[in-house]
């Protein structure tokens, strides 16, 4: 059965998927999906990004509890794709290119987050469109949507000041310096360990964190993910300085009481981003405002995403891994 009669021949809808079967098990099947309703979307995927963060955990068996969590499940939530059916109330064309960051769709199968398929039955209000240039860099709206939520909290907040110090310079740490160094503020430092990633800064400092000597930083912003980080980050801090925690943590955070104290210490947590987040992006990203480019640095053929998984979890210089749907067949 050849790619579009698997996806788009009319009766009931399949499509080929990533199934985690338990931690450490993953095949490709071919999974029934539920029929969409007038308010849906049914969107060919072409491409789908795989998350070292929240992805690994699933993999490793060390994600947290987690709202809908269970195996077996479709992993993802980084699609990009084209519009091949919209009913009535969707609110989309047929033909357009969207962004999709995950989907439920998948019957007996969870979909946590279920963007790692080849076809896809969404909510049309959850399917963003996006303009035809950035092709698979769009796979990336939804990493720029949480490092922008890190600092402006879908708009319901500002910081006490921009990012002064991230640590960690993989793809959200990135997008987080560009957008800080594209919205005029003074470039923020970086800390990476892995000197295979200390290169591609745009217009900011990378360095490893013994060589950096400051103690009067006043927004350190983590996205390294790593739980035993914050004492050393509260050595870091000025007075009355903010740690906010933007990466996704699987063991219990925990910290020295005193030294927290005496700096009167904020700690935050940025929680997943909304959907004036996404907006924005998509505006800073569509206008040139914040590129993406030069994040995606693997590919590889959805048939061949056992491989594609193990080098995006081992390969330190793999960014970002993007699988490619449009002929698994």
């Amino acid at each position: 059965m050849d790619s579009t009669s698997i996806r788009t021949a009319t009766g009931p809808l399949h499509s080929l998927a990533v199934v985690l079967e338990e931690p450490g098990q993953l095949r490709l099947s071919d999974l029934p999906l539920v029929d969409p309703t007038e308010s849906d979307v049914v969107v060919d995927v072409e491409w789908s990004g795989i998350s070292t963060g929240t992805e690994r955990l699933l993999w490793t068996g060390r994600m947290p509890a987690f709202p809908g969590m269970g195996y077996p499940l479709v992993p993802g939530y980084e699609s990009v794709g084209r519009v091949v059916r919209a009913g009535p109330a969707a609110g989309h064309a047929v033909g357009e290119r969207v962004f999709v960051p995950g989907a439920r769709c998948f019957g007996d199968v969870r979909g946590l987050f279920g963007g790692a398929a080849a076809c896809l039955v969404v909510p049309g209000a959850r399917a963003l469109p996006v303009a035809e240039h950035l092709g698979e860099e769009a796979v990336l709206m939804a990493l720029a949507a949480t490092a922008y939520h890190s600092v402006a909290g879908g708009g319901k907040r500002d910081p006490i000041a921009p990012p002064d110090l991230i640590v960690g310079h993989g793809v959200l740490g990135r997008l987080l310096a560009r957008m800080t160094v594209a919205a005029g503020l003074p470039p923020p430092t970086v800390w990476e360990r892995e000197p295979g990633r200390c290169g591609g800064a745009e217009g900011y400092p990378v360095m490893h964190p013994d060589d950096d000597t400051r103690r009067d930083y006043r927004a350190i912003y983590d996205v390294s993910g790593d739980a035993g980080i914050i004492d050393t980050l509260v050595m870091r801090l000025a007075p009355g300085g903010e740690i906010v925690l933007a990466g996704f943590y699987s063991q219990p955070l925990q910290f020295a009481f005193a030294p927290a104290f005496m700096r009167e210490v904020q700690i935050r947590c940025a929680a997943e981003w909304q959907r004036p987040d996404l907006l924005a992006v998509k505006e800073l990203v569509e206008t040139g405002r914040v590129s993406l480019a030069g994040l995606i640095t693997h590919h590889e053929a959805a048939v061949h995403a056992a491989g594609a998984y193990a080098t995006a979890f081992g390969d330190s210089a793999c960014l970002k891994m993007v699988l490619d749907w449009r002929h698994h067949a």
